[in-house]
């Protein structure tokens, strides 16, 4: 080999790398010859004097292209061990089996050189210090990527001149076929026709690519396959989301041949990676376009305002499309403060309301940004919509009409189809089953479960077709219609009109809506703007809040003052008998007039007679719970009577008291307080203690009884501990300790 006294004993006691590199997995396959040649490198190393030990291969590359070094992990693993001084010699078949790419194979080169690695192809050895076998080399790379570059310049030139006649053949849509001829047609499949046609019409009446997937919500959709065991065959399944927009972006349904509309170009990503990315090009950069071309489902016009329509639908680029809320000026309402969008929140109560969001969250919001309920401006923008609406224009609400009866035809057609289909099947099986010989018994046997299965799916494909037709609601008659859309008031507030479509018709006359400055928290002025450029201004009442509406009259509050004196039950009498409700509109009872005594501030009635007290009052004096109290006269202990709002009214004069204070000190239950001081800073009561610690209320008191936790008791036998940290830290250690309680989280601070 020429060159071959350039090997030196040094490069010798290193590794000889074989570096082995199919193009595509097909040359793998079928170039067996050229694969062959590059492993027999290694034997060619052994001849120049490496030893067999030393001898590598590095075949991983096998079914990769050599433009870049991306996905090549046995090219990584090459360079990085030239760069780690371990290779002698890399040993290729041609240069451009290394790399195509003149970056990639400069680096490769210039590693070489610093760590004296020799390169060695059919040609010869070249030695990297030296600058001529540098030069060489360096040509080398150069002329194979231009080869690369040339190669690739016919083939995209065949192409584009096989498709400037349109006679480049690539895989079809879905609804189209090549016939023997080779021409585009229409799939001559009834169903499949008609779930493409389906999608169209769907998108036209729904506006949107989700309405076309929910119009197709329980409805098979077909789908080509192009390789694999199903390869030809027509596929059914779930109509996507990215599907729907793939077909309604491809211009073939037009009856339109395109060549060129994906670019592939090579970017760099931030970590410094190379990959190739395939962007569609606009479509006035289409290189070929040929329309005409075979029959389509659409027109060309259609098609152009189908992109239009789903570029107005994209939100992301500014677009507001009419959504699915109640909120009639959804997306086109902005506040005429700050200028900016106004954006709407649903309560959960179900109201909308319009908000001037984003100006308050920016810190732009200014002194007359409002918030105002949805129904304010929509009633308002609503009427000023009906009285320029000319209720002569009945052929728009016909053609509505007669879309609904088409869109309901070509539902029920899809069942009627299927049903087709499954009769055609379940009739081909039985023929199978009659020609069969009846001795046959093996195959008679499986013929005949085939032709059951059939039926059966006959059976649900009917069912599906009666279900599908009785599910459709009867129409009105055409006379029906024509009464209903001379007058555009009702068919606006019809409830079979859909929200949807009232901002449709909205949106055709009116192009924004915005909500005036105005000092006036009770008004609101909106302005309108129609697409033909005149300007209205409105001015409404604002809707009052609830405490504003719902607000008892005056007249009864000042009937409740005076009648103050009298029970609750016998004031609910009056104001009942007067006529009167509350707020809410309705009668008054014993609760509602509570409540208007409190939040009114009308004076209680005289509750005691002369000498009588309240259970409180007892209770306090004595130094007991109420319930103690209560507890007594329960058991005729205590006499005493319901007063004014069935209160209790206790008569305690000094021998009862006496007697109250002597059966205090005989009870078991009842103890005398330690002190008398109300509750501490410092102090927690049982309760919050055990809150405090995670623990029950048994567990303190427990405590408590065994003099683990002092505490004192107070009037009304309440007991309370004082809790400090030290009192806090022990109880904790006697949870740790303690099998039978867990210990509970501590709070962070």
């Amino acid at each position: 080999m020429r060159g071959s006294e350039k090997i030196a004993a040094g490069h010798l006691e290193r590794t000889a790398l074989i570096y082995v590199r199919q193009s595509s997995l097909a040359q793998v396959r079928d170039n067996t010859e050229s694969t062959a040649r590059q492993y027999a490198l290694a034997d060619e190393a052994v001849r120049l004097g490496w030893a067999r030990a030393r001898v590598e291969v590095i075949d991983a590359d096998l079914g990769m292209s050599g433009r870049s070094a991306d996905r090549r992990t046995g090219f990584k693993d090459l360079v990085g061990r030239v760069c780690l001084g371990e290779v002698g010699a890399v040993f290729g078949l041609e240069i451009s089996r290394l790399a195509r790419s003149s970056a990639d194979l400069s680096r490769l080169l210039e590693l070489a050189r610093l760590t004296d690695t020799l390169v060695v192809d059919a040609d010869g050895v070249y030695d990297l210090a030296n600058f001529n076998d540098r030069l060489l080399l360096g040509l080398k790379g150069t002329m194979s990527e231009a080869e690369l570059h040339f190669l690739a310049g016919r083939l995209q030139g065949a192409k584009r001149a096989a498709a400037e006649r349109g006679e480049l053949r690539f895989p079809l849509p879905v609804g189209f076929v090549y016939d023997d001829e080779g021409a585009t047609i229409i799939d001559p499949d009834a169903e499949v026709q008609a779930a493409v046609a389906d999608v169209f019409a769907a998108f036209r009446a729904g506006g949107s690519a989700y309405q076309v997937v929910a119009a197709f919500k329980g409805r098979r959709f077909p789908l080509r396959a192009y390789g694999g065991v199903w390869a030809g065959q027509v596929r059914f399944g779930r109509l996507t989301h990215a599907r729907v927009l793939g077909i309604l972006a491809n211009p073939s349904y037009a009856g339109a041949y395109v060549f060129g509309r994906y670019h592939s170009r090579r970017v760099v990503e931030p970590d410094g990676t190379v990959r190739t990315k395939v962007v569609e090009l606009p479509r006035e950069e289409w290189p070929v376009v040929i329309h005409a071309h075979h029959p389509g489902y659409i027109s060309w016009d259609y098609y152009l305002a189908n992109g239009a329509r789903l570029a107005a639908n994209t939100t992301n680029a500014g677009a507001r499309p009419p959504r699915e809320g109640h909120a009639l000026c959804q997306g086109i309402i902005a506040c005429g403060s700050c200028g900016r969008p106004m954006s709407t929140r649903y309560h959960r109560n179900g109201l909308a309301a319009y908000e001037c969001s984003a100006s308050r969250a920016d810190h732009m919001a200014t002194a007359t940004c409002r918030s105002i309920a949805a129904v304010t401006v929509d009633d308002a923008v609503a009427e000023r919509l009906l009285d320029a609406l000319n209720p002569e224009e009945v052929a728009l609400a016909l053609a509505a009409a007669d879309e609904v009866c088409d869109r309901r035809a070509r539902r029920n057609r899809a069942a009627e189809l299927a049903v087709e289909r499954a009769r055609f099947e379940a009739e081909r099986a039985e023929r199978a089953f009659h020609a069969c010989e009846p001795e046959n018994r093996l195959v008679a046997r499986s013929l005949e479960s085939r032709w059951e299965q059939r039926l059966f799916a006959l059976n649900d494909a009917e069912k599906s077709l009666a279900e599908a037709e009785a599910a459709a609601p009867p129409l009105p008659s055409r006379a029906e219609l024509e009464a209903l859309t001379t007058d555009m008031s009702a068919l606006w507030h019809a409830p079979t009109t859909a929200e949807r479509d009232r901002k449709r018709l909205l949106r055709t006359l009116i192009a924004d809506v915005t909500l005036l400055p105005e000092p006036d928290f009770s008004k609101a002025r909106i302005g309108i703007r129609w697409h033909t450029g005149a300007t209205d201004e409105l001015v409404v009442a604002r809707r009052q809040s609830v405490t504003a509406y719902r607000r008892t009259e005056p007249s009864a509050i000042e009937l409740a003052r005076r009648l103050a004196d009298l029970s609750n039950n016998d004031i609910a009498e009056r104001l009942n008998a007067a006529g009167y409700t509350t707020g809410a509109g309705r009668p008054f009872d014993r609760m509602a007039v509570a409540n208007l005594r409190h939040y009114h501030q009308v004076p209680p009635a005289g509750l005691l007679e002369e000498g009588e007290l309240t259970v409180a009052d007892i209770a306090g004096r004595i130094g007991i719970s109420h319930g103690a109290v209560i507890h007594w006269i329960a058991r005729g202990w205590l006499p005493a009577r319901r007063g004014l709002n069935n209160q209790w009214c206790v008569p305690f004069d000094p021998d009862i008291e006496a007697a109250c204070r002597q059966r205090a000190e005989r009870s078991a239950h009842i103890h005398d307080p330690d002190t008398t001081d109300a509750k501490a800073d410092h102090e927690l009561t049982v309760a919050e203690a055990a809150s405090v610690l995670g623990v029950s209320t048994n567990v303190v008191y427990y405590w408590i009884e065994r003099h683990h936790v002092q505490a004192r008791r107070a009037p009304g036998g309440r007991l309370f501990i004082g809790f400090d940290p030290d009192i806090e830290a022990e109880c904790r250690s006697r949870i740790a300790a303690s099998v039978h309680l867990k210990p509970a989280p501590q709070s962070q601070t």
